[in-house]
């Protein structure tokens, strides 16, 4: 009885139809032998992953119908033996495995028993193409590599001269120990960024980004934002600001949108040439905001990518998360975010974000 059950809730009764037509909808491989390991269920995604017409496979033995193997090269059915061993096992914990011709495949596998400790009645195995995952592992190593690589010249530099200021206090000039500090400074500042944009990072990917609303105003935080690029030392005629239109009071959270701001603007300094022009303007009940600047902008072939991870300017280095980052906070308020040709020439990025109102602070 606890069998028949079992069966029902994975959708594997053979001998309904109602089984294969589930069977169909689920996003991965499925395949079900029954108590004889003879294969009864053969889903769409399954032929699609293993390269299998069902009419090939259906009837068969699974093991000949589909063998996999092991890193070492042996056939995982014969090591697992899912019909013989110990009776206590219930299930196959997510592993990857090989195809014959050398594919990675992800399977995970169910025993089903006629009763607690009896023989299995039906073996269900469900298949996942590998090469999703491996992309997220290359990605993670990619994002490990790059963090290493822009920690390293930060931390050097910090290292080397606070060796040098507690070795040689005394005999340094007090332009010399002021440079030092300053550098010292500058490159804790570049590490904190860094590490703000991890947390971004992570945040965004795990869908633990918080919007915390407060009523913002749009032009002042970007007049504040160029006031701050100006005392730096940039020249004052660099940047230019354009409000159009009366805008909405717009219920934002005021530290993101600053980060989206500031990064939009470093990014058009970093990468373009000219006058910085960030626009702001009324848009379907809310305000969009364009960057602009007026240098060559963004090849037509680079647009689709340029929001993704780690994806840099050929003229400039970086991590590479900045606008994946804007990307995601933009899309935490409700809003989008756009590139296009500037009217200048150079490149525009353009975001909208909706009103919103007091109850969602």
């Amino acid at each position: 009885m606890g069998g028949d059950h079992a069966g029902e809730r994975d959708g594997a009764d053979p001998g309904g139809a109602g089984a294969s037509l589930s069977a169909e909808d689920l996003p991965d491989g499925v395949v079900i032998a029954d108590r004889t390991g003879r294969v009864v269920v053969f889903n769409r995604m399954a032929a699609r992953l293993l390269r299998r017409p069902a009419d090939s496979v259906l009837g068969r033995d699974f093991r000949d119908a589909f063998p996999l193997y092991d890193a070492d090269g042996r056939n995982w059915w014969k090591c697992s033996d899912p019909y013989g061993g110990l009776r206590t096992r219930t299930r196959q914990p997510e592993r990857t495995l090989f195809l014959a011709d050398g594919r990675e495949i992800l399977m995970t596998a169910r025993y089903v028993r006629d009763e607690p400790l009896g023989a299995v009645v039906r073996l269900v195995v469900t298949l996942r193409d590998a090469s999703h995952r491996a992309r997220w592992e290359r990605s993670r190593a990619d994002l490990v590599s790059t963090v290493a690589h822009e920690l390293r010249s930060p931390l050097t530099s910090v290292k080397g001269f606070t060796a040098t200021l507690l070795a040689k206090w005394g005999r340094l000039t007090e332009k010399q120990k002021i440079f030092m500090l300053e550098t010292v400074n500058a490159d804790a500042d570049r590490v904190t960024r860094l590490i703000t944009e991890l947390l971004s990072v992570s945040r965004i990917e795990s869908g633990r980004l918080e919007i915390r609303r407060q009523l913002v105003d749009l032009p002042d935080l970007a007049r504040k934002l160029i006031a701050g690029r100006v005392a730096a030392d940039e020249a004052e005629d660099r940047y230019r600001l354009e409000v159009h239109g009366p805008l909405p009071e717009m219920w934002l959270d005021a530290d993101k949108i600053e980060q989206i701001m500031a990064n939009l603007v470093e990014n058009a300094v970093r990468h373009g040439a000219g006058t910085v022009t960030i626009v702001i303007e009324p848009h379907e009940g809310g305000a969009a905001v364009s960057v602009r600047d007026e240098g060559k902008g963004i090849a037509p072939e680079a647009v689709p990518r340029v929001f993704r991870r780690f994806w840099r300017s050929r003229r400039r280095g970086g991590t590479g998360l900045g606008l994946f980052i804007v990307k995601g906070l933009i899309e935490a308020h409700g809003g989008t975010i756009t590139v296009c040709r500037a009217p200048s020439g150079g490149a525009e990025f353009r975001f909208t974000v909706p009103a919103d109102t007091p109850e969602f602070a």
